[in-house]
C-alpha cells in the first residue's frame, strides 16, 4: 500500500489568504523525484508550487496570481488518478507571504539639491 502524498499547491492554497491564516484548497500535482510540482485553487485564488512531504505531513513553497511568493506547512491527503503519477486530493496548511509585489518600497528621499551643503543657523533667514 502506498503512503498518501501531499500536494504542494493543496498545502499552500492555505497560505493565500495571508500571512497567518488559515485555509484549505485542492490541486493536482505530479511527484518529479523527491519534490512534487503542481497547480491548486483556495479560498485566494490559484497558485502553482512546488513541495515535499512525508506521509500527511508536508512543507513547500508556491506563488499566486497576484504574484505573491508564500512558504508554508500542512497535512493532507490525496489519491490515484487512474494508473497515472498524477493525484488529486485535498489539505489544510498555515505559512507566511514571504514576497508581495503590492508592498514595494519608494526609492529614499534626499533633501536638498546633490552637492549643497545645508545652511548653518547663521546663514538661514527668517520667512
Amino acid at each position: 500500500m502506498r503512503t498518501p502524498t501531499v500536494l504542494a499547491p493543496v498545502l499552500l492554497a492555505g497560505l493565500l489568504a495571508g500571512c497567518g491564516s488559515l485555509g484549505a484548497g485542492v490541486g493536482l500535482s505530479v511527484p518529479v523525484g523527491p519534490v512534487s510540482i503542481g497547480v491548486g485553487a483556495g479560498s485566494g485564488g490559484l497558485n502553482v508550487g512546488v513541495g515535499t512531504g512525508v506521509g500527511p505531513v508536508g512543507v513547500g513553497v508556491g506563488v499566486n496570481q497576484r504574484g505573491q511568493v508564500y512558504t508554508g506547512a500542512g497535512v493532507g491527503a490525496s489519491v490515484p488518478i487512474g494508473d497515472s503519477p498524477v493525484r488529486a486530493g485535498v489539505g489544510v496548511g498555515t505559512g507566511a507571504v514571504i514576497y508581495d509585489p503590492a508592498n514595494r518600497l519608494d526609492a529614499p528621499v534626499i533633501p536638498g539639491r546633490p552637492g549643497t551643503v545645508a545652511p548653518n543657523a547663521s546663514q538661514q533667514v527668517a520667512p
